[in-house]
């Protein structure tokens, strides 16, 4: 073994360890359970409704981006929406009568959207759906009081994939967290900027870490007093946080995990 693929080796074990005692601090004897869900393969499901040929996606996903309210003619905006299973959902639900904006940064990653959509939309729908390439933490600059309903599934630590790979592993650190929780910050308060009064924002990451969770609405709670409430939801799958719900695989089936918190403009 090289010196370079030996430091490696170590470095990515130094890693390991970190991230096992980072989350066995958060989620104590649980934590052995939880970590044995993580490691095994989701199964995702056939989700068709309305769609011209079935798209594969954990089903959490699918309980969970029905959760935002919608209505006939809403104006919707997916923030953060490559590889496009949410905003298949969501469009399945307007049924035709009402607008998606789809967006992702990377233009790599909006490329995979726009097939998806291409793959799955019925031909009368394709003009109901718009696919864009920006920085969605500045939305609310540009576009204010604009949107009936908004989801954000913001980009996160996205634990299963880390544990389960050795290249995202290495990518990260006890401080990534905290890293992207001020971006999802950012996001979000950009989604309240872009909602209309009265409409809802629906936030979710596949992250089992309360800083990302609970703890990005708890500061906009905080930044945004009186501008915005929490509603409150069920899923018979999820457990109750602080603020919203999450499903973890250890209790739910192996299904997500996924956090979900809903709220609306005041």
């Amino acid at each position: 073994m090289s010196k370079k693929a030996d430091k490696e080796k170590k470095e990515l074990q130094k890693r390991s360890e970190s991230f096992e005692k980072f989350y066995s601090d958060i989620y104590k004897e649980r934590w052995p359970l939880l970590k044995e869900a993580l490691l095994k393969d989701s199964s995702p499901v056939a989700f068709s409704e309305n769609l011209t040929q079935s798209y594969y996606l954990d089903r959490a996903s699918i309980l969970v981006a029905s959760l935002l309210p919608l209505k006939s003619g809403d104006n919707v905006l997916d923030m953060c929406a490559a590889p496009g299973g949410k905003t298949l959902v969501l469009l399945s639900r307007l049924n035709g009568e009402g607008t998606i904006t789809a967006n992702d940064r990377s233009r790599d990653r909006r490329a995979r959207l726009d097939q998806v959509i291409k793959d799955h939309v019925p031909a009368c729908w394709q003009d109901n759906i718009t696919t864009t390439c920006h920085d969605a933490s500045r939305w609310g600059l540009y576009e204010k009081d604009v949107y009936d309903a908004i989801l954000l599934d913001a980009p996160c630590s996205s634990e299963r994939h880390v544990i389960k790979s050795e290249k995202h592993m290495a990518m990260w650190s006890v401080s990534r967290p905290k890293r992207l929780a001020i971006e999802q910050f950012a996001l979000l308060a950009a989604a309240l900027d872009a909602a209309k009064n009265g409409a809802y924002i629906l936030y979710s990451t596949c992250s089992i870490n309360a800083e990302e969770d609970e703890k990005v609405i708890e500061k906009l709670l905080n930044r945004r007093e009186g501008l915005v409430e929490v509603v409150q939801i069920s899923l018979e799958e999820a457990e109750e946080r602080p603020y919203g719900l999450i499903i973890l695989p250890d209790r739910s089936d192996n299904l997500g995990p996924l956090y979900c918190c809903l709220l609306r403009k005041l």
